[in-house]
Parts: C-alpha cells; sequence; structure tokens
C-alpha cells in the first residue's frame, strides 16, 4: 500500500510516498480502507523536528491524524462495526500513520461518517470539530451569550470554533488577516479584527478565548474579565519549558484560567460530530485537496500561512 513517511526531520521535502505492508489486524482493530484524509499542525510540528523528545529517532515515521473512509476488517474481538461500514476517526496516539491506503485504529476512535459530504468534506470537520466541541464546551465551558475570541479564525481548527461557537450561541470575534475577513463572517463571526492591525491589547474583552496559534498566551490572558476561560489547543514549541510552565501555573492560579488540552476524541464525539454535519449545523473547511504524491507541497503550504480552513489529501 501507498503510505506518506519520512526518514529524517526537516522541511517537508523530507516527505515521500513509499510502499509498505498491509497492517496487521489485531483481535480489537478495524483495518480501514482510507479515502481522505488532512495535514494538521501536529503533524507538521513532528515532521519539522519539534516533537522529537516524544517520538525518538526511529525511521521511518508515518504521518497522517485523521481520516474518512471504508471498513475493510474488523478484528475477533470487535462487534460494533462491519466491512462495508463509511467511517471516521483519528489515528491511535502519536502513531499517526492515517496518510495511508489503510489504517488499522481502535474501534473506539471511529464513528459513521456523515452521511450528507463526501470523504473530502468530511475529513475536514474531524480534528477542527472534534477539537472544538472539546475545547468550548467541555474545556471552556462556553455559554450562550458569553464574548468569544477566536484566534487563528481562518485554519483548520479555528475556523470550525468560529461555527461551534455560534453553534453554542455565543458572540464570536475572530482574529485572522483582512485577506481572511469575508471568509471568517461566512462561517458565522460576528465580527473580524485584522491580527496585523490590531494589537492583542486592543482586541476588547471576552469570556473566552480559543487560541489555535499557540503563542503570546500572557497577553491573551490579558482580555479575559474575570472568570474567564483561555482555551489553548497549542502552545509555542520555540519555547516549550516557559511555554508549559506558564500554561501550568495558569490552570491553578488567578481568576482568569488557562486550560490546555490534546483532543483524543472517542466514538461517542465522532457521532456528535457526524450529525452536525448531517443537520447543517456546520459547513466543511476545505481550503485544497491534494493527492497524496502532492504531500510535501501540501504541508509547505500551511507552513507558509493564509490558509482557510484545511489542507485535504485524497487518497481514492
Amino acid at each position: 500500500m501507498r503510505v506518506a513517511m519520512y526518514d529524517q526531520y526537516g522541511a517537508p521535502e523530507v516527505l515521500y510516498v513509499g510502499e509498505a505492508r498491509l497492517p496487521e489486524v489485531a483481535p480489537d482493530r478495524v483495518l480501514i480502507r482510507v479515502h481522505a484524509s488532512t495535514v494538521n499542525g501536529g503533524e507538521v510540528s513532528a515532521r519539522a523536528g519539534k516533537l522529537r523528545l516524544l517520538l525518538g529517532s526511529r525511521f521511518p515515521k508515518k504521518i497522517g491524524l485523521d481520516f474518512v473512509g471504508e471498513v475493510v476488517s474488523v478484528g475477533s474481538s470487535v462487534n460494533r462495526v462491519t466491512p462495508g461500514d463509511r467511517v471516521w476517526g483519528i489515528a491511535d496516539g502519536l502513531a499517526f500513520g492515517a496518510m495511508a491506503d489503510y489504517v488499522a485504529v481502535r474501534p473506539d476512535r471511529i464513528a459513521a461518517a456523515p452521511t450528507s459530504l463526501s470523504a473530502p468534506d468530511a475529513a475536514s470537520l474531524v480534528a477542527g470539530g472534534t477539537t472544538a466541541i472539546t475545547g468550548l464546551r467541555d474545556k471552556g465551558r462556553l455559554q450562550p451569550g458569553e464574548r468569544l475570541l477566536v484566534r487563528g479564525a481562518s485554519g483548520g481548527t479555528g475556523s470550525l470554533a468560529v461555527q461551534i461557537g455560534k453553534l453554542f450561541g455565543a458572540h464570536v470575534t475572530g482574529l485572522a488577516s483582512a485577506a481572511s475577513a469575508d471568509f471568517v463572517r461566512s462561517l458565522g463571526a460576528d465580527e473580524v479584527l485584522d491580527y496585523r492591525e490590531t494589537p492583542l491589547e486592543h482586541a476588547g474583552a471576552f469570556d473566552v478565548v480559543y487560541d489555535a496559534v499557540g503563542t503570546e498566551h500572557r497577553a491573551l490572558r490579558r482580555l479575559l474579565r474575570p472568570g474567564g476561560r483561555l482555551v489553548a489547543i497549542s502552545f509555542d514549541l520555540d519555547r516549550l519549558a516557559p511555554s508549559l510552565g506558564y500554561i501550568l501555573g495558569s490552570t491553578v492560579f488567578g481568576p482568569r484560567r488557562v486550560r490546555f488540552f490534546s483532543g483524543q476524541p472517542r466514538s461517542s464525539l465522532l457521532a456528535e460530530l457526524a450529525r452536525l454535519a448531517d443537520d447543517g449545523a456546520i459547513q466543511p473547511v476545505v481550503d485544497t485537496e491534494h493527492p497524496l504524491e502532492d504531500i510535501a507541497a501540501a504541508h509547505r503550504a500551511l507552513e507558509s500561512g493564509g490558509v482557510r480552513g484545511k489542507h485535504v489529501i485524497s487518497l481514492t
């Protein structure tokens, strides 16, 4: 089977499409034929070597976090999915590996995919949608009528946070480039601030700040009203120790809390997201669809900025 991988840390050019054996189907695993996947910030950081302390130096390494596809076979202890089911989900942990023709995952990491969307459109929702629901509802406890700031509002995760925030009844302000302002408004944002023209200290006062960029947490925290919550889905990997130290301290001290989390969605959350998609409550956010062979170009495009939604990889 085809699989996207790399033999050393570095720029997008280290990526290539190689050949690998089909994953073995353990008793507690499901084998899925992947139809579409997306490029996510976490795997870009991994490829660049920013997570080498976690990932080590054994190569080759695979990439790919989320997927939409079809169940091919199931392990002997799996009983809630059957071959032919159309599903979406997240690869296990830091193993990645979804950017391949086939991936084997635990059954609790998949759910039925939306019936109303194509595989590329559905793939654009998986990681960002589950992260936004967890971050805003479960970690940020966003309430109707509260003021929400989404930093990185045009990106793959931020664009879903704008939509989910409106769905939860918040007044949503998006922080993005001027070129992406109309796109962010089309997602439901009540107002959009140009991050190049608006210093963070002048952005306003908010009950919840959803940061999809991962820097300047001190400045963002100052925007919070008393009792406000900063939901950080990323942090500055170039300044790892001070970033983590500040986040951990801020989760305990003071009236304005920072909440950092790493999304590991389970079937129930994936099923909830699928219902929202089929009901038309959220819309796909595809920036560009690429063939698997253009994986390096897709990584390069995400790193270059100006993204509107997701860079999707089609494997069919």
